[in-house]
This record gives C-alpha cells, structure tokens and sequence, in this order.
C-alpha cells in the first residue's frame, strides 16, 4: 500500500505533469486520461472547452481531450512559480498530494490545481484536475504595467480633465455598451469591474437611488455571516480595519466606494423595462426607465443578469391570508421593529432572513412567533465558518480560491458531508434543544451534506444561529408548524385544534422566485424556456447557466456570495472577451449539460 507520507510532492508532482503534458503534445486522449482515476475528476474554467464544465470518469475526460486538443494546443506545464509549493493535505476526508500549476494554450495563460491520490495498484493517479484560463494572450487585463497612464486627459489645460471624459462616456448619448448588466450588487459591481479590466464598455443599472441600496436598505440590524477575510470584491481587498463581520451599512458604502476607484459605469434609480433579442444583428434592444421618468433605447451585445436569488419576493399562498387584517411585508421590506414594541408579530419562514427578523423584532419589545413550514438547518455561526476553513491554512488568497474551484460536485458532496457531521456534532446541545420545542431540524437533505450545499442547491433553507435560535429554545419566541394552522383569520391564525392566535404583523421571509422567472418578466416565455432553470446543479454538476454561455446567444448570468462574485466574475468576462475578439461563437451547439456525450464548442 502506497504511503503518500513518504512521497516527495513536488517529484511526484513533476512526474505527473510530465507524463500528462507528453501525452497531449502526441494528441493522445486515451493514454492522457489514463493518467487519472477511473473515477477521476477534470473541472475545466473555460481553458480547454471554453465552458465551465465537469468531466467525470476517464470515458468523459478521453472525450473532451479528443474534442478539444486539436484546437486548444496545451504545453508547457510546470509547477507555479511563486505559489504555494505541492504539499500533502487532507480534501473532503481523503489524503491527497496537492499542487498548483501553471500552462499555456494557443489562445492563452491559464493555471491548474492537481490533487494525487494512489489507485488500486499504488499508483500515482489523479483524483481531481483543474484547469482555469487566467487571461487571454494580446489581451490582458489593464492592470499593473498595462494600466492606463492617463496621458489622454493629464493637464490638457482648456480642455476636458478625466472626469469630463468619464460623464461623456457614461451618458452613452452617441454609442452603446457592449454589454449592460442588470444589478448593481456585489454580482453586478464584480463583472463590471471584470470587463472593464478588458476593455469592455459596460454599464451597470440598479433601481436602487445609491449604489449598495441592495444591502442599505435591508433591516437594520443585517450583519454579514461570514468573515471578512473571504469576502473581498475583485481587485480591491477590504481595508485591513474592516470588521470580521460586516455591517451592512459598512458593505453598502464600500460598493459604491468600489464602483468609484474601479471606474465603473453605474445608472442608478434606473430600471429594466422589457428586452428583445435581434438574431440578425446579435445585439439585444433594451429599454430602460429612468429615475426622472424618461426612457431610453440601448443596445448591447451582452445582457447580463446580475440581480442573484433575492429578485423577485415570493408572497405565500396560504388559506385566508387575504382576509388578515393586520399589516403583510416581505422581508425584503422589513427595516426595524421599533413600531411594534408591545405587539404580537408573527415571521413565517425559518432561514436566515426569517430568524433575523424575528430576532429584531424581539429585541424591539414585540411578541414574536415564528412559523415553520418546512426543515431547516441551524447551524452556529462558529462552526458556520468552517467550511472556509482552508483560507487560514497560509496561501494567499488567490491560491485559496483556486485551490476552492478545484472541488467537482461529487467530490464537493463527500467534503460537505464531512463538516455538516461535525458541524452538527459540534452543534448537539443547541439541535436538541431546538428539536425539544418541536423545531424541524435537517443536516442538509437528502444526503446530510449541510448548509452550503443547501445554498448552492436552492439558495436557502438555513439559519447561522447569531442568538434567534437560544431564545427560541428558553421559550422567549413562540413557534408554529404551519401544517397545524388552518387558516388566516382577520385577527391571525387560527389552528386545527381551534385556537386562534393573534397578530398585527405578518412578516413572510418566503424567499424569492428563480432568476427564470427573471427574465420570463422582461425578456418573455420564449427565452425564458430556452434557457431553462438559473441556479441549482444540473446533471454534469455545474450551476445551472451560471457565469457561462446559456442557450441563448448574449444572455448571461451571475449571482452568488462575494466569494462566488470574486472567483467567477473573471470567467465570465474572458467568455465574453473571446466572443467580442471572434475567438469565441455566441452560440453553443447545445447546452452545456445534457448528458456525458455532451458537446463542447472549444476554439
């Protein structure tokens, strides 16, 4: 049996890389593919199939090299210089050589992750290979010695300076943006920022008045739940004084200082009206409402959806809600619960959204019950962050990003499951006294893989405890199954069993509608269709149309926590670099995910 413990990583490392590149340089898929697992992984960042796709098994990963090796033209595979070095470490509970590589291709410099396992014959083979596509040859990013020097508008005395040239080109009153993003959230300010580095005219819409109104206006004690140190946008890192946990009013006013120092091109207190695709131009015809009422006609190339899972509120469909006579919100619209000291509120929902809530509003005075109408997992906000756990092993933070990319679905699923068993062991004494006041408690179903996976699978359905979950516990918040209620009634619910119990207020922290339904509302059914879900895997294991090329020309998606904004924001602006430089078709021969035969449009 093979003891990884008394192989050199960086020998091993080299030998790999070595086998592999002189297979590919003799277009030889078969022997490349036999380099790996038979249950290996190959997760490709738009490097080789210019998608973001998983091939799972050496069947998959044989097809893909044969499809794409003629064109893609790999070489010159080495260990990253100035990277963190190969090492043993443990991934989703396996012992594995782990190292960072650096390639190129025809078209451009891209960088991988390896990660080593031995096989049934003790072999060296790998588990799992990333590879990502840094940048695109002849086309960088202006940044570092390629930035602008600024001698187009330095001291051009009597002339227009660099914030005259900005508002001309920000009006867009005799040219249109290449591409209009429609978000200015940390989704939407990340791939401006992406494709402004390449040189794409963009222009972000928000109808918010202010940039960072998203989190501004949201209730007042919203805090964010994950440490700072994972949350940086593109380019920028937070100042090094910035909170762990950052308060949203502290967030909103770093967005719009990044849209600043970035130089983005935002149109805010600006909403989309209605879109139409031209197949014979290939450029989309927008309209758009201005914050003075005025509307005005652009037409990009690239329509990208930036508005992530909180679009479109879901208003709860329960029995006799209409004839409530208290006052509804969505949580979306709740602020603070200052006006309802001394009153009886109810919170129907049990995510995070619900439980702040709830929390605010006992904290304000009022009398507060939630209703449950499904599982939910609590987890502490302690054990929450462990799942990033990675981010304080040493490497920088663009080697942990990498390292985080290189994690296929199946693979992702086993790791999960791991921590989410911890996390809950961690967690007993608080589940069990949830689960004793009759909380539904899950670990993330249908296979105990824990909160992130429920996030990436429905974008909620959990709570990082921050104290809503102990008061419920001691009692100081009531709590309701929603299959015990039978009806609304105008003073508030009243159960099966005949209670009624009142409130004044209805808060439905009910979620909100797919990114589907999205563009079904601005862009119609047709396209709405054609693309199908936004979100959720799909059977290859990737998000369903996100930060790629869907099945309709010019029509993106990105969404996600910061983390997600900051890895795939780069992706998704090389994509459409490469279509706008020709290198790269609009189109797609079919979508990315209908089976392991699936195409690949590679260049």
């Amino acid at each position: 049996m093979t003891n990884l413990n008394e192989i050199d990583p960086r020998t091993a490392t080299a030998a790999w890389l070595q086998a592999f590149e002189a297979a590919l340089s003799q277009t030889d898929a078969d022997a490349a593919a036999a380099l790996f697992l038979p249950d290996g992984h190959w997760r490709d960042l738009v490097s080789f199939t210019w998608h973001i796709l998983t091939m799972n098994g050496t069947t998959e990963i044989t097809a893909a090299l044969q499809r794409t090796l003629p064109t893609t033209r790999p070489g010159n595979f080495r260990i990253a210089p100035n990277r963190v070095a190969p090492r043993l470490v443990t991934r989703a509970g396996t012992p594995t050589i782990e190292a960072l590589f650096a390639f190129e291709t025809a078209t451009g410099h891209a960088s991988g992750v390896l990660r080593l396992v031995a096989d049934a014959d003790g072999r060296l083979a790998a588990w799992v290979l990333l590879t990502a596509l840094d940048e695109i040859k002849h086309h960088e990013e202006r940044i570092g010695p390629r930035v602008s020097t600024g001698q187009a508008y330095s001291r051009e005395f009597g002339g227009p300076n660099w914030l005259d040239y900005r508002r001309k080109a920000m009006a867009y009153e005799d040219h249109d943006p290449a591409a209009i993003v429609i978000g200015g959230g940390q989704a939407g300010l990340g791939i401006a920022a992406s494709l402004g580095q390449l040189g794409i005219d963009t222009l972000v819409i928000d109808r918010h008045e202010r940039i960072g109104d998203a989190w501004r206006k949201r209730y007042h004690s919203l805090t964010l739940h994950n440490e700072v140190h994972i949350n940086h946008l593109p380019y920028m890192p937070f100042p090094p004084n910035t909170p762990v946990f950052i308060p949203k009013d502290k967030l909103a006013n770093w967005f719009e200082s990044y849209a600043d120092a970035m130089e983005l091109y935002v149109w805010t207190g600006t909403e989309l009206k209605h879109g139409t695709f031209d197949e014979t131009t290939g450029r989309w015809e927008v309209s758009l409402r201005r914050h003075d009422g005025s509307e005005r006609t652009l037409r990009p190339r690239h329509l990208i959806f930036a508005t992530g899972v909180s679009a479109i509120p879901i208003r709860p469909d329960a029995p006799g809600l209409d004839d409530f006579a208290g006052t509804v919100m969505h949580s979306g619209q709740y602020a603070t619960g200052h006006a309802w000291n001394g009153r009886k509120v109810l919170v129907m929902g049990t995510g995070n959204s619900g439980h702040d809530v709830a929390h605010d509003l006992h904290a304000s005075g009022a009398a507060v019950t939630m209703i449950q109408r499904s599982t939910t997992l609590i987890v502490s906000l302690e054990q929450a962050q462990k799942v990033y756990d990675m981010y304080k092993e040493g490497p920088t933070l663009a080697d942990c990003d990498l390292l985080a990319t290189a994690v296929p679905y199946k693979v992702l699923v086993q790791g999960y499951q791991v921590s989410a068993a911890a996390s809950q062991a961690a967690d007993k004494t608080l589940l069990d006294g949830l689960a004793a006041r009759g909380f539904r408690l899950d670990n993330g179903p249908p296979d105990e893989t824990g909160f992130q996976m429920k996030y990436l699978r429905r974008g909620g359905g959990y709570y990082f405890n921050v104290g809503c979950s102990d008061l419920i516990v001691d009692g100081k918040i009531g709590l309701l199954q929603y299959n015990d209620i039978e009806r609304f009634v105008p003073q508030g619910v009243r159960m099966k069993d005949g209670r009624v119990i009142e409130a004044e207020l209805l808060v439905a922290a009910t979620g909100y509608k797919n990114q589907q339904d999205v563009v079904r509302l601005y862009l119609g059914d047709e396209i709405a269709d054609r693309i199908g879900p936004v979100w959720g895997f799909d059977e290859g294991g990737e998000e369903c149309n996100m930060w790629r090329r869907t099945a309709q020309p010019g029509l993106w998606f990105t969404a996600g926590g910061l983390p997600h904004v900051r890895i795939y924001s780069k992706y998704l602006a090389l994509q459409i670099k490469a279509i706008e430089e020709g290198l790269l078709p609009a189109t797609i021969a079919m979508a990315p995910h209908v089976g392991a035969d699936r195409e690949l449009q590679s260049i």
